[in-house]
C-alpha cells in the first residue's frame, strides 16, 4: 500500500509527526511511506529510515500534483490541512483522511481567553488522523535520526570544560514574543551554573555574541563597539542579577547545522529551549527539558512530548495567549509574558559527565 503523507512545515511540526510515520510502515502491511514537504526540510525526511521518498515543492503545485499523480498513491494522510494540501488532495483523487487544526478552539483561546481545546497533544492528533489506516500510538515518542557524518565529536570541537556536560540552550524562535529578551538569557543562563552551549540559526549568532561577552570576566556587563547588537525591541542591557562563576559560555549559533545541533542536544545534560523546533527534537532524544513559553501556551498541545519537562511561564496573564503563532513584537508594549517568568529551576549540583 502506498502511501503519502502532507507536511509542508516547519522543523518542529515535521520532527512531530514522525510517530505517525513510524506506525504507517511498521503497523500497515506493506505499507511504502512518501513524504511531502518543502526543499527547505529535505534533510529531515531523507534521513528518516521509515520515508522510502521524499516529494518537495520546488514549483507549481500544479507541478508537484503532476508529480504525485504519477506515484499513484493509495492514501493520503494530510497532516498540514491548508488550502495548498486541499487543493492537492483535490487533484490526485485518492482516499484521504486530515488533522483537525482546531483552528476555532485555537481563535476562542487566543481572542476570549476561553479555553475549549482538547487535553490532548498535537501528536496524538495527528495519529488519529491516521486512525483510518489501523495504526495506533506505539508510545514511542518521536523520531529524530542524525546522520553519520552530522554527528558533532566533542572532544575536537567543544572547549576541554564543555566535554564533561554541558546545557543546551536553545536561544532562537522565529518570532520575537517566543523569544525570551537578551537580558533574561543571561540571567537563566547564570542561574544554571555549569557550561551552557548555545544554540540557535546565524540569526541568532549575535545575540549569543552578546550572552558570551557577558560571561567574560573583562566585560561582564559591557557591550564593545565592534559588536553587533541585537535588532530587537527586547534588547536591555543591564547587569546580569545572578550571575554564577560556574557558568562557562559557548555561542554555537550560526556554526552548526541542523543535524549537528540535534547532535549536541542529544549529547547535553539537559535542555533549556524555547517554544520551537529544538525543543522538540530534545524531545525526540527523550533530554530533560525547560521549556520556556512566551505569547504561546502549552494548551495549544504543543508541549514537550512523552519525556520529562517543566513548564517556564508567565500563568494567568489576561493578555496571553495573543497569538497562536507569535508577533515581531509584544502588542501590549510591556512583554510581561517573558520579561515576569520567574526562573526557579530547582536544579541539581552541577556535575561532570553526561
Amino acid at each position: 500500500m502506498k502511501i503519502l503523507v502532507l507536511r509542508f512545515s516547519s522543523i518542529g511540526d515535521i520532527v512531530l509527526t514522525t510517530p505517525v510515520v513510524r506506525a504507517i510502515r511498521q503497523q500497515v502491511p506493506g505499507a511504502e511511506v512518501h513524504f511531502c514537504t518543502k526543499p527547505a526540510y529535505r534533510g529531515l525526511v531523507e534521513s528518516n529510515p521509515y520515508i522510502k521518498k521524499g516529494h518537495y515543492l520546488t514549483g507549481s503545485l500544479r507541478e508537484l500534483a503532476a508529480e504525485l499523480r504519477a506515484e499513484r498513491f493509495d492514501y493520503i494522510v494530510d497532516l498540514h490541512n491548508n488550502l495548498r494540501t486541499r487543493l492537492l488532495k483535490l487533484q490526485l483523487n485518492v482516499p484521504s483522511s486530515s488533522f483537525d487544526k482546531l483552528n476555532f478552539q485555537k481563535w476562542l483561546l487566543v481572542r476570549f481567553k476561553i479555553n475549549r481545546l482538547p487535553h490532548l497533544h498535537i501528536v496524538d492528533r495527528y495519529l488519529a488522523a491516521a486512525a483510518p489506516l489501523g495504526v495506533r500510538n506505539d508510545g514511542k515518542g518521536l523520531d529524530y535520526f542524525i546522520p553519520e557524518k552530522d554527528e558533532v565529536d566533542l572532544a575536537t570541537t567543544l572547549p576541554a570544560h564543555f566535554q564533561r556536560g554541558y546545557v543546551a540552550f536553545a536561544i532562537g524562535a522565529q518570532h520575537a514574543t517566543k523569544r525570551l529578551p537578551v537580558e533574561r538569557i543571561i540571567e537563566l543562563c547564570g542561574q544554571l551554573g555549569r557550561p551552557v552551549v548555545l544554540l540557535g540559526g546565524p540569526e541568532d549568532e549575535s545575540t549569543g555574541h552578546v550572552v558570551e561577552l557577558a560571561f567574560e570576566k573583562e566585560a561582564a556587563t559591557a557591550v564593545p563597539p565592534t559588536a553587533q547588537i541585537p535588532d530587537s525591541p527586547y534588547y536591555f542591557p543591564e547587569t546580569p542579577r545572578s550571575q554564577d562563576p560556574k557558568t562557562l559560555i559557548y555561542n554555537a549559533c550560526g556554526k552548526f547545522n541542523l543535524h549537528q545541533s540535534a547532535s549536541l542536544v542529544r549529547q547535553a545534560q539537559l535542555v533549556v529551549s524555547h517554544d520551537t523546533g529544538l525543543m522538540h527534537i530534545a524531545a525526540a532524544f527523550k533530554k530533560e527539558i525547560f521549556s520556556v513559553w512566551g505569547n504561546t501556551v502549552p494548551a495549544f498541545g504543543m508541549y514537550p512530548y512523552r519525556t520529562e519537562f517543566r513548564v517556564l511561564e508567565v500563568e494567568g496573564l489576561a493578555c496571553r495567549p495573543c497569538s497562536k503563532i507569535g508577533f515581531g513584537q509584544c502588542p501590549q508594549g510591556h512583554f510581561k509574558c517573558m520579561r515576569d517568568i520567574r526562573f526557579d529551576l530547582d536544579l541539581p549540583p552541577a556535575r561532570d559527565g553526561r
